[in-house]
């Protein structure tokens, strides 16, 4: 369930409508695409971390076969690329929450939740899992609903606002591609941020029974995941609502059950996208204090990281990282128009960069390894430089658009600087 909490959250259930607003129909070869090199990526992960099950997590396999200088700039990038995810989550709850109430601002419900969260995350490791199995249950179940709605609408042609339901609606509104290739190719920043975190199984590893059996089972999912939910709901959601009559302002999911006159659907809808932004950030947590205390162990952070509580939290470690995140309160404050798009595009390029890193580490594993195990990666190495092409690529275009631009600088700044960090602490 953390595996499919981690592929399912704000990217798609919020990020989906501005995705949409660009590319039209075409979005979902989008998300074909990007599902099916993400799930190599899982592969190579996979193949690695049963190659040796006594490694906690994926960035000990960087160490090895990468070095101590990866390791540390990696272990801290990835630190960094879910604060900047939980960020975007905490600003998504203050979306969501307008719903109800649009007088409360946006950084007042992100530090409410962000309070609660951390408490949460406090107490054990138990509750953390208990708590995501149940919004990862809300998420799935909402999508089931949703697709099966929406295509039955669509098959009896049901009328809603503005027109009727039906798969004709995917190519009666300027085809399947009708920004062109341009806006097909805008789409991928957004639909890149949906897969976001899918990579989360690589640090659960160490607090997981049976990882020979579960890991598998769980990297193996990502493909019906990716037709199911993803590429299901978007032709639902299209079939039902016309994609250029979809807004970016709110939840797509939430606007085509409004769209049909259902108001309380779409409330409880809204409460579903909001359990999605609340367990994407309860997963940042976890996931930010278990890379902290990886890298202390290892010497690549302050020791106080190592520290294990009574209760098997690393207090110091999520005390840092709730610390952090106080940062996006006071954005929402100053910026709460433009925050998501900002936040979420910088966590995104940074998430891309360390997929890059870990399919490397598993071409040099794979270089340096003879005795392979049962669980190898399908297709090396074609797969493997396929991959690495396609996320290459989506940093290029991410150079081009004008958008994105400034906070793809911003990213290769902030590693530079890691590793000016690195260099410095060798020499001392």
């Amino acid at each position: 369930m953390i595996a499919i909490g981690g592929a399912i959250g704000t990217g798609l259930f919020l990020g989906s409508g501005e995705a949409i607003h660009k590319s039209g129909p075409s979005i979902i070869f989008s998300y074909l695409i990007t599902g099916l090199f993400c799930f190599f990526m899982m592969r190579a992960i996979g193949e690695l971390l049963l190659s040796d099950t006594s490694k906690h997590s994926f960035l000990d396999f960087i160490r090895i076969y990468l070095g101590d200088r990866f390791e540390f700039v990696t272990g801290w990038a990835y630190w960094f690329c879910w604060i900047t995810l939980a960020m975007a989550d905490l600003t998504a709850t203050g979306i969501y929450v307008k719903y109800w109430f649009p007088q409360v601002p946006q950084w007042a419900t992100a530090l409410t939740v962000l309070v609660i969260l951390f408490a949460i995350n406090f107490v054990n490791v138990k509750l953390f899992g208990e708590m995501e199995s149940s919004f990862s249950m809300i998420k799935v179940i909402a999508i089931i609903v949703l697709v099966i709605v929406g295509f039955a609408m669509a098959i009896f042609h049901m009328p809603v606002s503005g027109g009727h339901a039906s798969f004709a609606n995917l190519v009666n509104h300027g085809g399947l591609f009708p920004t062109g290739l341009t806006g097909f190719l805008l789409s991928f920043q957004m639909v890149v941020f949906a897969f976001v975190g899918i990579e989360m199984v690589g640090i659960t590893a160490g607090e997981t029974d049976n990882p020979e059996i579960n890991l598998p089972k769980a990297i193996n999912s990502v493909p019906i995941r990716i037709g199911l939910f993803y590429v299901g709901s978007m032709i639902a959601i299209m079939a039902v609502y016309p994609w250029n009559n979809i807004t970016t302002d709110a939840s797509p999911f939430v606007q085509v059950f409004s769209g049909i006159g259902i108001k309380s659907a779409a409330g409880i809808l809204n409460f579903v996208v909001l359990t999605a932004a609340l367990s994407a950030t309860n997963s940042c947590l976890f996931s930010t204090s278990r890379t902290l205390y990886s890298l202390s162990i290892k010497g690549n952070a302050p020791k106080k990281m190592a520290m294990v509580g009574r209760n098997g939290v690393p207090v110091w470690a999520l005390m840092f990282s709730g610390a952090a995140l106080l940062v996006i309160v006071l954005m929402n404050y100053f910026m709460p128009a433009s925050v998501f798009s900002l936040i979420s595009t910088v966590s995104t390029i940074n998430f891309i960069v360390v997929w890059i890193v870990l399919l490397w580490t598993h071409v040099v594993y794979r270089h340096r390894t003879k005795s392979l195990s049962a669980y190898q990666m399908p297709g090396y190495p074609y797969t493997n430089y396929l991959s690495l092409a396609f996320f290459i690529g989506i940093l290029v275009l991410l150079v081009i658009i004008k958008q994105t631009r400034m906070a793809m600088i911003f990213t290769a700044l902030f590693w530079i600087v890691l590793v000016f960090i690195y260099n410095m602490r060798k020499k001392v």
